[in-house]
């Protein structure tokens, strides 16, 4: 391989983990405010004393736990992605300079 076609997989790579801290950065977003969510609906509850807003709350608070764990899971998955395009990207740069200090 070129290192001109090294060099274009070393630009994918870092785009590709940029996207991917963006999108890891988005979840932890997202799992703090249903986290916050989940505080304040926990709270109203103490204060609810009618059935039917008692069972919406706790519906709610469901949901927002299924959400939490369905990002956690993503979360995990992501991580997993990063490491193996980190991994890749730094396999590029070495073969990079590898080439470069054979020159």
């Amino acid at each position: 391989m070129s290192i001109s076609f090294t060099t274009s997989i070393t630009s994918r790579l870092k785009r590709e983990i940029a996207e991917m801290q963006k999108q890891s950065a988005n979840d932890k977003s997202k799992k703090e405010k249903a986290l916050s969510k989940i505080k304040q609906l926990q709270k109203n509850i103490k204060m609810s004393s009618s059935p039917s807003d008692l069972s919406s709350k706790m519906t709610q608070i469901t949901k927002l736990n299924d959400e939490v764990a369905r990002i956690d899971a993503s979360q995990a998955d992501l991580a997993k992605q990063l490491a193996a395009k980190n991994a890749e990207l730094r396999q590029q740069l070495a073969k990079i300079k590898q080439r470069e200090s054979s020159e």
